[in-house]
Order: structure tokens, then C-alpha cells, then sequence
């Protein structure tokens, strides 16, 4: 099977992330199936994206992602291409990832993650 056009890497020891991403994953299924998405535990291979430079922290702070040519994507851009990717959900990504709301969202997805982050860190899952 060829590498898959997405490959997602989160946090399961965050609740919020991993039932966000079994939501969506179960919405995803032929997808997975058809080898055109993959969700990866960054817990389970933590120097994972360290070839760009990315941490353990920063993809607990963070969605990253790999696409099929093997460039990084962070944060909302990894929302925004999820979205694309799932049956119905195409709008939100046209909204949302358009060249006036991007800016916007890239801003209110990197504050939700920092808040998210220090809840979890301060609840010592990490």
C-alpha cells in the first residue's frame, strides 16, 4: 500500500484530542481503509517529525501532520485538511481555510491548543 495522502499525528494522553480524534476517525473509516488518511500516537513514537524539527510538546501542544509528498502541516492547516478528506465536512474547510478566515483560524485553533495544552499539563498528563 502507498504512504497515505495524510498522516496525522496526535496526543491520546490528552482527552480532549483523542475522543476528538476518535470522532473523526470513525467518520473516516473507508477512508483509513483505503490507506488515504492515518492517525498516529506521537506517545508511541515520540521523535516521530524530529527530522523537522518538531518535539514531543509541540505535537501535544498541536495537531502535525505529513502529507503524501512528506511536507509538515501544524495546527488548523491539519484541521482544515481533515476536512477535506471527510464525507460532508468539505465546508468546513472551504469556510474556515479560505484566504480571509485562515489568519482567524490559525489564531483561535493556536490559542485553544495553548489553553488545552497547560490544562493538560497542569492535570499531569505530561
Amino acid at each position: 500500500m502507498a504512504d497515505p495522502h495524510l498522516t496525522v499525528w496526535y496526543n491520546t494522553r490528552c482527552p480532549v484530542c483523542d475522543a476528538g480524534i476518535d470522532w473523526q476517525r470513525s467518520k473516516l473509516v473507508a477512508a483509513v481503509r483505503a490507506g488515504r488518511i492515518a492517525f498516529k500516537d506521537i506517545n508511541e513514537t515520540p521523535d516521530a517529525l524530529a527530522q523537522f524539527g518538531a518535539s514531543l510538546d509541540d505535537v501535544r501542544r498541536r495537531l502535525h501532520a505529513t502529507d503524501q509528498d512528506g511536507r509538515l502541516i501544524v495546527g488548523a492547516d491539519v484541521a482544515i485538511a481533515i476536512w477535506r478528506l471527510t464525507a460532508g465536512e468539505g465546508w468546513l474547510a472551504a469556510v474556515f481555510g479560505n484566504r480571509v478566515m485562515l489568519p482567524l483560524t490559525r489564531f483561535g485553533y493556536d490559542r485553544f491548543a495553548d489553553l488545552l495544552f497547560a490544562w493538560n499539563k497542569r492535570n499531569g498528563r505530561w
